[in-house]
């Protein structure tokens, strides 16, 4: 299997978006913290991988994730939609300056799978599943009861939700070929999706001692090709508090590369997302030495 970090094939995304992250939901997360800047810790969070990996020897853009208004309410059911649907045209038009056999995106809030998923699955067709590793669904709508749209883009992915986002998109994924892994945290609307679409669930017991269960899925699918989604809070925050939400219960770190090692092994990976990481102590750092002499 080619290496995603390195194949001058494969196109980095570095897309620290943070607008589809709800304000309040952040606020409550990440509390003493002023709602602004725990925001924009998406932001910060996107930079420090980007620092951690090898240096890309393929071609890497930056998706820029200013346009349109981040504050506005709810349009339609989806909160900061104008800045949404501007980072949305920023990362399509990315993707499009190159040519490209594989994506590897470094996110930013779980939205940034959106656009690259969808680019592979133009591109493959009925030859791509989805292996989206996360304590949540991700599949609310405009009409759940959240409106943060990094909940949405699963459903934005299998072709559910909001019709303005999912016209601009090139294809979907059928949700018979998208597994839910490590899921445990569940949504009461959402979960309800789960089920009407047909997607397949594994839980972190299901996993916890080999990946049989997720790499004979992969094998029924009749697919050769799978993106991973990697939310970091699927990992067990009583072991590290990776992600927005501290959520106990997950996967260990071990057990997250064993599934991922696994995957690789049974299939060809040709689109990696890393997603939600928000590195505290980094963001109470900055906090620190804001106002530091010299500094201007």
């Amino acid at each position: 299997m080619s290496d995603i970090t390195t194949d001058p094939t494969t196109l980095r995304l570095v897309w620290p978006q943070w607008q589809g992250a709800g304000a309040a939901t952040v606020a409550e997360l990440l509390p003493g913290m002023p709602v602004d800047k725990a925001r924009r810790g998406y932001t910060v969070g996107t930079r420090v991988l980007d620092a951690l990996l090898p240096e890309h020897n393929g071609p890497t853009e930056v998706v820029p994730v200013d346009g349109g208004e981040p504050d506005e309410g709810p349009t339609n059911g989806v909160e900061s939609r104008s800045a949404v649907l501007a980072a949305l045209e920023a990362g399509q038009q990315a993707i499009a300056r190159h040519p490209h056999d594989r994506i590897l995106t470094l996110g930013g809030e779980c939205s940034v799978s959106v656009v690259p998923f969808t680019e592979l699955a133009a591109c493959y067709g009925d030859d791509l599943a989805v292996i989206w590793i996360d304590s949540h669904p991700d599949t609310d709508t405009p009409e759940t009861g959240y409106d943060g749209y990094h909940a949405m883009a699963v459903s934005a992915i299998t072709g559910h939700g909001d019709p303005e986002i999912l016209d601009r998109l090139p294809a979907h994924v059928n949700p018979s070929r998208v597994a839910l892994v490590g899921i445990h945290a569940w949504e009461d609307d959402a979960y309800a999706n789960v089920d009407e679409w047909g997607l397949t669930t594994f839980s972190p017991d299901q996993l916890r001692t080999d990946s049989s269960a997720l790499t004979e899925w992969i094998a029924a699918t009749g697919t050769s090709r799978v993106a991973v989604h990697l939310d970091v809070d699927t990992v067990d925050s009583d072991e590290v508090s990776l992600g927005l939400g501290q959520i106990p219960g997950g996967l260990t770190l071990g057990q997250v590369r064993r599934v991922l090692a696994d995957v690789s092994a049974a299939a060809d990976v040709v689109g990696m997302t890393v997603a939600e990481f928000i590195p505290r102590d980094v963001l109470a750092v900055l906090d620190l030495v804001e106002d530091l002499p010299l500094l201007d």
